[in-house]
């Protein structure tokens, strides 16, 4: 009887092990979404440290909310900000921005996830929660900075950097004034160069790019 159970439990114990592993390895998988605009498509990550603006924003793609949307607001050497609902069918000049879906994201804001040079993060408004925009987000263009900009940054109250931050804003950069008071939930894997075409967009009022830049967006399955 002894040797039965030892014997079942050889056979048992490895495919247990085997399935604990599998579920490890899907829990661990990046998801992974292309945006696509005249310009030419951006892959981005979505960091699974950050699994509440993940979920929120892979659900906003499957329903198809961000298809024909606008990067309403674009700033050279700082970022490029689309989601807004309302500028699905915005005339020329009308202002944007106030757009939203009616919730708020709850911060999930970690010192390893800065704002580097292609960084997906969160758009919101002054809440001192700091609860993101339920659907508006911004990716980084930045520039570099030195290290006395960096230090003196730092001695402004804009909070320590870590190692890796400072040698990721000098060498390829970033906008770190932003850490700490945004969410950074994803990062550009493929077509920073379209990131780069998009904030050399002429601009009217209100950083609106003078002729639309529409997006869509799709899960990499």
């Amino acid at each position: 009887m002894r040797t039965t159970l030892l014997l079942f439990l050889m056979l048992v114990l490895p495919a247990g092990m085997v399935s604990a592993q599998k579920a490890k390895t899907m829990e661990a998988k990046e998801t992974m979404v292309d945006l696509t605009t005249d310009f030419g498509t951006i892959r981005l990550k979505l960091y699974n440290e950050t699994p509440l603006h993940r979920d929120n924003f892979t659900k906003l793609v499957k329903e198809g909310f961000y298809d024909s949307l606008l990067f309403h607001r674009v700033i050279n050497a700082f970022m490029i900000q689309g989601g807004d609902p309302q500028s699905k069918n915005a005339p020329a000049g009308q202002m944007l921005g106030m757009g939203d879906v009616g919730y708020k994201i709850p911060a999930e804001i970690k010192d390893s996830l800065f704002h580097k040079r292609g960084a997906l993060a969160a758009a919101r408004d002054g809440n001192p929660e700091k609860a993101s925009s339920g659907c508006q987000f911004y990716i980084v263009h930045g520039r570099k900075f030195t290290d006395a900009e960096l230090t003196s940054f730092e001695q402004r109250g804009g909070g320590k950097l870590t190692a890796e931050a400072k040698e990721y804003y000098k060498n390829i950069g970033g906008s770190p004034w932003l850490d700490g008071s945004y969410t950074v939930f994803g990062e550009v894997v493929s077509g920073i160069e379209i990131v780069d075409q998009i904030a050399a967009t002429p601009v009217g009022q209100g950083d609106r790019p003078v002729k639309d830049v529409r997006f869509s967006i799709k899960l990499v399955e």
